[in-house]
């Protein structure tokens, strides 16, 4: 006998939940904004159209589905199922960070602050979420595949995001490595810099895109469906040791950007979650190429 589709709605805590949070009231909280010329009106305002949201897409869930509900902060301790159906409520970010756990379930953006967030991966409303929940378990469920990034170090730690993967240092200090492609006889060059970020199409709205535009480079930009990432290096520092020409490039299908660590400490995180990041030491490497699997985001 199989399991019903479970419904999991995905959430994150609001400002005005983060202000009760840390001054216990509501009066503390209005007080503490009032003194520096701010008004707790309209956080109170987002919060409340969250919350609405919220109700009316669990509403949406068919009596006969299972369903369960995971804040942003628990993520990485839920365990999704195969037969999840993932409705993001909130911003596009947190589709981002809910897609890296994720093992290609189909997953609907629903967008609790029309015209505030960009839509690009919440692209409905609240009142779309019924449709969305019947069509993820059709036949042929509308949704398009997003390419996703993936790291993966030598010691087996995986890493995989959706807009872009950051390897640095875990402060401001400067990392070095050796950078080269994942080939046997390739020469990695040695560098010395603040990171390096590999992005994808859906990336290529955000963090990746500012990095391309400052580099005004000439590496096509990839489509958010593309198996083709964009990579680049921040600020390559030229020294006798150290050199500055592998600083971009793309990866496409089963290509790989191998980085070598030669300093006591690495990390790789993925869509800016750096509480949850890959840790690598000297002489540890990691891989950086295409994920296998994709998002299914329903359109």
């Amino acid at each position: 006998m199989s399991l019903a589709p479970r419904a999991v709605l995905v959430h994150r805590t609001t400002e005005y939940e983060e202000l009760l949070a840390r001054h216990g009231t509501r009066g503390q909280a209005e007080f503490f904004l009032a003194s520096r010329g701010r008004s707790i009106a309209e956080v109170a305002e987002r919060h409340h159209r969250a919350a609405q949201a919220l109700a009316d897409v669990a509403a949406a869930v068919p009596l006969t589905w299972r369903r369960a509900r995971v804040e942003r902060a628990g993520l990485d301790r839920f365990l999704f199922g195969p037969e999840d159906v993932v409705v993001v409520v909130g911003q596009d970010g947190l589709v981002a960070n809910t897609a890296k756990y994720l093992s290609g379930q189909p997953v609907a953006g629903i967008d609790t602050d029309p015209g505030r967030n960009p839509g690009v991966l919440v692209r409905h409303r609240p009142g779309d979420a019924g449709r969305l929940l019947r069509s993820a378990v059709s036949a042929s469920p509308a949704a398009d595949a997003l390419a996703m990034v993936e790291a993966v170090a030598d010691d087996t730690q995986r890493l995989v995001a959706l807009n872009e993967i950051f390897l640095g240092p875990a402060g401001h200090q400067t990392a070095r490595y050796r950078v080269g492609p994942d080939l046997d006889g390739a020469d990695p060059e040695a560098q010395a810099s603040s990171g390096i970020l590999v992005g994808t199409g859906t990336g290529a709205t955000g963090w990746l895109r500012s990095l391309w535009l400052e580099r005004a480079s000439t590496l096509a930009l990839p489509a958010p469906e593309e198996r083709r990432l964009l990579w680049f290096v921040r600020e390559a520092w030229p020294s006798p040791a150290t050199g500055t020409t592998r600083v971009s490039g793309a990866l496409s299908g089963a290509e790989g950007l191998r980085v070598t660590v030669e300093c006591d400490r690495l990390v790789a995180f993925g869509d800016g979650m750096e509480a949850d990041a890959l840790t690598l030491t000297w002489g540890q490497s990691v891989r950086v190429g295409v994920c296998d699997t994709a998002l299914h985001l329903l359109s």
